[in-house]
């Protein structure tokens, strides 16, 4: 909307489901949120941390997004050319898991399908939940650049995933083996170490006798997976334990099997640990994997992919793993191998996707070598290149994975996702891997060429999201302009999954870290601080939320109840209050505008005659400009809420309006001008600030308001102004509102309402007091509720009056006939209690020769003063108790 152009007037409420669509659809029909408007101003990029496609976004979301469009708004507003770029994740197993779970459904699988067939009902799930998770997006209010969304499965990103895989590739640092990874029975894939779960379970721990060939004895082993040992290869001990050196090289008999294995030695046993010898099964541990190695010993897989036990299991072939455990160890009590079985609390790793029980499983795979992609980021860490982590405790969680990586298992047995661009060649055998299809074998020119299978980790494309979304491994406008990024927003929850691979990947790829900052922050727990979730039952929709508060208060709730890296509770009493906060904004706008009426944007002049409630009120606004700026900045989100709530709330609504009215309604022109200017400009700067946090009440009241410009969303920031500061100002305010509260607090002591008139008598210390209090007589008159006031240094108390004590003066109330002198004296001495508490903290403060030698000479000069007000309001107070004692 145009400067000055005419609006209805505000309704009596605020109608949030009236507002929010209105607004949103104005911002993107005018490209507000659009990266590239501003070509010479300064870039601010944030990438989203791209949902799933999986199903709805849940209240964590709401604050992660929250968090991030506070900043771009910010950033907006300050003249930045902000991109926010939104997009979606792939996500394959989890979303392959929810399409197939609907197929099961139908009583079809994928593999009746097809693989061809089965994608295209994965992209139809895939465009449903994209169109949802925006139509979230929007009902939040982010301000998203739409027209360059992304998705992890885009042409584009694509390309770049292909990119990066050959280049790891033709580096040797991507390679294929056959190597014990995490697998998961149940979705039939592959894990990395970052997608297992551990949970601690109520187990046992089996005792079983391996019989020596030779007759002449026992060995005896432990284990929680008795099934596994019908994989055994060969039983470990350490070659210098004295027990079983001798034995070292000698056949045992594996049971039930009757396969003849060697006692090997090997310092990976711990002599002192249980028996101190171990039994090896290369196939389905990853520590006998590399002992096997070593030793050179066969590789038995005992099991198939889904956990049912295999040919190889002898007479338990065709059982449930866990079928097999139970016969097997029933057996083995039989004949007298399994010697004992001991109560066991042990952690079992679970698929984070399926919730099965993942299998140590001898799998030929895809690898990212990791430690030369890590180097590098530890380098850039630890030198002081890398990325600041917010808090920075974070650092160090982050540093601890890299710095203990192990390499990341790539493939997933999957059809949903990138697929691994590598070809077989059915004739001659040759492997290869290229950036585009391969039609012919580069080696013997045959066609039979076979793709291969698997497809990527998700995290593996999203790993290049900072800079493939901006159209990385081209050279494209957006990536020269817009990376690296700024900020990342996300939860400590996926450092190891996603922070950490963004940050090696970028720098091999370009030489930059993805984003200067990351910002940490943490769950959303329900309100008696347990996780949420569906299986609880204690789950929050944000729309839900939305529909039944408005967006602006549940983001505000939200994103102030926040602390970097602490969890929060949800609680919905914190959602009333910050509705009740934003009906407080519109009530008090609303009575602004109806007392601006006339009033055109170029009216506006504060640089005139302003009494003291307007210059004390442009005093705090200033103050809060710069301390929430700052505050926003450092992404102390909580303390900015805290700090425009009370300005808003208490300075603002509840004492300058109050105020202003006595000047709005008065017969002086040119005052009720600077006033009117005064509560114009406040409000406007008011809104400005509170907008990143409450984005569509402040664009509906800021419309309302004079100004200039077409939505508040490219408003300009408030700026701290050094000519608005006005000490003199606040120190006369401090005084009257002091004044006025103690007046009031004494009235309800007694029960006096506000209505009934009273005398009022004041004596100030000094004759600038006096005179202050002279010069707002109006005011004192008018929120005292007096009938008669007096105003002298030289005021004797009256008997039978009510006494309050402020800085630089001492206040009468005579209310004889309404007062119990002996329960103003048990109030006056309560106070005395309460003041030399403070006297004697101040006092030990001040004696403390630590605080006086590190503390700054302002804050010591602050405390003496403090100290000598409170000393001087306790001789007043001790004064006027003796007087009524008299």
């Amino acid at each position: 909307m145009a400067e000055n152009q005419t609006t209805p007037a505000m309704p009596t409420t605020y109608d949030p489901k009236a507002a929010e669509q209105k607004w949103y659809d104005f911002w993107k029909q005018g490209q507000f949120f659009k990266a590239g408007n501003r070509p010479d101003a300064e870039p601010y990029t944030i990438v989203i941390p791209p949902p799933n496609v999986t199903g709805m976004l849940h209240i964590g979301h709401a604050l992660d997004f929250t968090l991030q469009d506070i900043l771009v708004r910010t950033k907006r507003m300050q003249g930045y050319d902000t991109l926010w770029l939104p997009g979606t994740d792939h996500a394959g197993i989890a979303t392959q898991t929810k399409v197939e779970q609907k197929l099961r459904e139908q009583g079809i699988s994928r593999h009746d399908l097809g693989r061809e067939a089965f994608l295209e009902k994965v992209w139809e799930w895939k465009d449903q939940y994209a169109n949802t998770i925006r139509d979230q997006w929007s009902k939040m209010g982010l301000s998203l650049d739409y027209t360059r969304e992304r998705f992890t499965l885009d042409e584009g990103l694509s390309q770049a995933v292909r990119e990066v895989f050959v280049r790891l590739y033709e580096k040797g640092l991507i390679y294929r083996g056959k190597k014990i990874i995490n697998w998961d029975p149940a979705a039939r894939t592959a894990l990395s170490d970052i997608e297992v779960e551990y949970k601690e379970l109520n187990g046992h721990l089996y005792h079983l006798q391996y019989p020596l060939k030779d007759g002449s004895g026992f060995i005896t082993v432990a284990t929680t997976r008795p099934e596994t040992m019908l994989g055994d290869t060969a039983v470990a001990v350490h070659p210098e334990d004295p027990r079983y050196k001798h034995l070292i090289g000698q056949m045992i008999v594996l049971p039930v099997v009757g396969r003849e294995i060697p006692i090997i030695g090997d310092e990976y046993v711990e002599k002192e640990f249980g028996s101190g010898a171990v039994k090896i099964t290369p196939a389905h541990d990853p520590n006998d994997f590399e002992v096997g190695l070593r030793h050179n010993l066969p590789q038995i897989i005992v099991m198939d992919e889904t956990g049912t036990m295999n040919d190889q299991a002898g007479p338990y072939a065709g059982l449930d793993r866990a079928e097999c455990r139970k016969q097997l160890v029933k057996d083995l009590q039989e004949q007298g191998v399994c010697i004992r079985i001991e109560d066991h609390v042990h952690q079992v790793g679970h698929s984070e996707r399926s919730g099965a029980v993942v299998e140590p499983y001898l799998s030929t795979q895809w690898f990212v070598a990791m430690k030369p992609l890590a180097e590098r980021a530890i380098e850039a860490q630890k030198s002081g290149n890398g990325v600041n982590f917010v808090p920075d405790r974070f650092e160090k969680i982050y540093l601890h994975w890299i710095e203990n990586v192990r390499d990341w298992c790539i493939s997933r047995q999957l059809w949903w996702g990138h697929r691994i661009p590598a070809w077989y060649c059915e004739s001659c055998g040759e492997m290869h891997v290229a950036r585009e299809d391969v039609a012919a074998c580069p080696s013997c020119g045959s066609a039979e060429l076979k793709q291969d299978n698997d497809v990527l980790d998700t995290w593996f494309s999203s790993a290049l999201w900072p800079f493939s979304t901006l159209g990385w491994p081209e050279k494209a406008e957006d990536f020269n302009r817009f990376y690296p990024t700024n900020v990342l927003v996300t939860g400590y929850d996926i450092i190891y999954f996603w922070v950490a691979r963004m940050i090696f990947t970028a720098l091999e790829f370009t030489d930059q870290i993805p984003f200067k900052d990351v910002l940490i922050h943490g769950l959303v727990r329900d309100a008696d601080g347990q996780k949420m979730s569906k299986s609880l039952g204690n789950g929050v929709d944000p729309i839900d939320v939305i529909e039944n508060y408005g967006a602006d208060a549940m983001r505000y709730m939200i994103s102030t109840s926040s602390t970097p890296g602490q969890d929060l509770r949800y609680r919905i009493e914190k959602v009333e209050q910050a509705r009740n906060f934003a009906n407080k904004i519109w009530n008090a706008s609303r009575f602004a505008l109806m007392n601006l009426e006339g009033v055109q944007a170029a009216d506006i002049n504060i640089n005139v005659e302003l009494g003291t409630a307007d210059r004390w009120i442009l005093h705090r606004l200033n103050e809060t400009v710069r301390d929430v700026t700052r505050l926003i900045d450092s992404y102390e989100f909580g303390e900015t809420g805290r700090l425009l709530y009370n300005f808003i709330w208490d300075d603002l609504c509840d004492w300058y309006i109050e105020f202003a009215k006595l000047n709005l309604y008065g017969s002086d022109a040119a005052t009720k001008k600077a006033t009117q200017s005064v509560l114009a400009y406040v409000l406007d700067r008011t809104q400005r600030l509170i907008h990143p946090f409450m984005p569509f009440i402040s664009e509906e009241i800021w419309q309302h308001l004079p100004h200039e410009g077409d939505s508040i969303t490219v408003a300009a920031w408030p700026v701290y102004d050094a000519s608005l500061e006005a000490p003199e100002a606040v120190k006369e305010m401090e005084l009257l509102m002091d004044m006025i509260r103690s007046v009031r607090n004494v009235r309800a002591e007694v029960n006096v309402p506000m209505s009934k008139k009273i005398e009022l008598l004041i004596k100030p210390s000094d004759a600038q007091t006096e005179a202050l209090l002279k010069r707002n007589e109006e005011f004192i008159v008018r929120f005292c509720g007096t009938s008669k006031l007096e105003i002298g240094h030289g005021l004797a108390a009256p008997d039978k009056a009510m006494t309050a004590i402020v800085t630089g003066a001492e206040l009468y109330l005579p209310l004889a006939g309404l007062i119990d002198i002996s329960q103003e004296i048990a109030r006056l001495e309560k106070e005395l209690a309460t003041l030399n508490s403070e006297v004697e903290r101040v006092e030990k403060k001040l004696s403390n020769t630590g605080f006086v030698a590190k503390a700054p000479e302002k804050v010591i000069e602050e405390e003496k003063a403090k100290m000598n007000d409170y000393a001087d309001k306790r001789d007043k107070v001790l004064a006027r108790i003796a007087e009524l004692k008299s």
